[in-house]
């Protein structure tokens, strides 16, 4: 399990919304390549980046901000917003992505989900799956798609991709806390370990995903880490220190073999 520090941009900016909405927009950065080091120094590997025009308008209109954010770190980074082509994908992954995240495009154009993990493979994508209410949301989370959630991640599943960011739309910059029973359904429909994203508040918020952390493969957080209530080196250390959590409930919940209970 890993910590992803969010970056949204928006403008060129770096700025998180409030369940989505793009008229409660706070700014908190002007340089997102600024805001990915400071991620760097304090401790993270990896950063989640999402281009909020890009995901509205289906272009991909922030593409020399990613560039710069891959060219001022050396930090692993799963970039998405607006990417519904191979082209797009194949720009991201070329300036330097690790990950790139399918969203939209994986409702409205199973086609283009399909030759894209033909093309390049489960390691290099993420499929996004956003939802209100258990239903998957598109278009910069302004539009329901009338799939539900688990439904997206097994036919994802199908495809063959092996990474999904599952987003709870209601939490999402509201550091409410997390649901862990939602990213346990999540991942059993998927049939692989989810990246958590949603109302990450505090290092306890990470600590609470232990009796489900063989379903989590990574957990973001972002206005936690950019208000202060939760920091980049807290958050990492969370990430481990919930895997040493979650093998001592294993342990305590493990029953008595013939050896114990004749010692």
């Amino acid at each position: 399990m890993y910590l992803l520090p969010a970056i949204d941009i928006l403008d060129g900016r770096a700025v998180r919304l409030a369940k989505g909405d793009y008229n409660a927009v706070t700014v908190y950065n002007d340089k997102p390549e600024l805001q990915a080091q400071l991620f760097e120094e304090d401790g993270a590997g990896w950063i989640h980046v999402v281009d909020l025009d890009g995901a509205k308008s289906g272009n991909p209109d922030n593409i020399e901000v990613v560039r710069r954010i891959l060219a001022a770190t050396k930090l692993k980074v799963e970039v998405g917003g607006g990417v519904r082509s191979l082209e797009v994908a194949d720009r991201l992954l070329d300036a330097g992505a690790t990950r790139v995240i399918l969203g939209t495009a994986l409702v409205r154009d199973p086609d283009f989900a399909q030759a894209a993990i033909e093309k390049f493979g489960p390691d290099a994508l993420v499929a996004g799956i956003d939802a209100k209410g258990g239903e998957v949301a598109v278009t910069g989370w302004t539009e329901g798609s009338g799939v539900a959630a688990t439904e997206l991640a097994r036919r994802m599943a199908a495809l063959g991709y092996e990474h999904v960011v599952y987003t709870d739309i209601a939490r999402d910059g509201m550091q409410t806390g997390v649901d862990p029973a939602a990213y346990a359904a999540m991942a059993e429909a998927f049939g692989n370990p989810v990246i958590v994203s949603g109302g990450i508040a505090t290092a306890a918020d990470i600590r609470a995903l232990a009796p489900i952390a063989d379903a989590v493969e990574g957990v973001i957080a972002g206005r936690a880490i950019y208000e202060g209530t939760l920091t980049v080196a807290d958050g990492v250390a969370a990430c481990q220190g919930t895997l040493q959590l979650s093998d001592q409930l294993q342990e305590e919940e493990k029953p008595l073999s013939l050896e114990d209970l004749e010692g």
